[in-house]
């Protein structure tokens, strides 16, 4: 991830905007520099995206739109950790792998639906705004893209302790196709104790996570014991 020779740099400037253009690769910076270097609205910033600290870069003055072309193999920890620690950040649009992306977007029923959907469901509203064929890079790559925009709820869509709320999701999402009676389970709850909450939730024992809301997520999450 980065503003590599800074194209959409460019771009992003020209509207006006603040434009904070974060790059890792140190043989960049120069030839950054030399293009956006003179662009008065334009920052440089030589860092890791996927080790930033957002809230101290930041600050709370303001509004933030975070906007990249995401390389895939850390486009889901660099949303996550946007959504989780930068509240700066009200907007998010960026272009990743089409998988990736219809996972940042899917809802219950949706064959790419898993913990990442309804993690980002928690914070934010998120859709696919455009498919990007692989036909318009170079080098063609082997897969397509997607255009997502996620923006951020003004308060989480359900309230629960988080942790507790995580805990029942990435359980029952550790093994694909297995039910909801099977997840509690292996949270280390007595058989009759996991069919008892699936009860009073309003769940059958053989419901599969990925027919479940983030709602109905929040109220198993409320019943099971810390």
């Amino acid at each position: 991830m980065g503003a590599g020779l800074g194209s959409l740099t460019m771009a992003l400037a020209a509207t006006g905007a603040e434009v904070l253009a974060i790059e890792f690769d140190r043989a960049l910076i120069p030839a950054l520099t030399e293009v956006v270097g003179s662009v008065a609205n334009v920052r440089i910033l030589h860092a890791d995206a996927t080790k930033l600290d957002w809230a101290a870069t930041l600050g709370d003055a303001g509004a933030w739109t975070l906007c990249a072309n995401l390389p895939y193999n850390v486009a889901v920890p660099v949303v996550m950790e946007a959504l989780a620690s930068a509240p700066a950040v009200q907007r998010l649009v960026v272009m990743v792998q089409r998988e990736v992306g219809e996972r940042l977007a899917a809802t219950p029923g949706d064959e790419h639906y898993g913990a990442v959907s309804v993690k980002v469901a928690y914070r934010a509203r998120a859709t696919v705004t455009r498919r990007v064929p692989s036909t318009v890079f170079w080098p063609k790559p082997s897969v397509d893209s997607v255009v997502v925009r996620l923006v951020r709820l003004p308060s989480p869509a359900v309230d629960v302790d988080a942790a507790s709320l995580w805990r029942v999701v990435d359980g029952a999402f550790g093994e694909r196709r297995k039910t909801m009676r099977n997840a509690l389970r292996r949270l280390n709850l007595p058989a009759t104790e996991a069919d008892a909450i699936l009860t009073a939730t309003g769940v059958a024992a053989s419901a599969r996570p990925e027919e479940l809301d983030l709602a109905t997520f929040a109220a198993i999450a409320s019943a099971v014991p810390a």
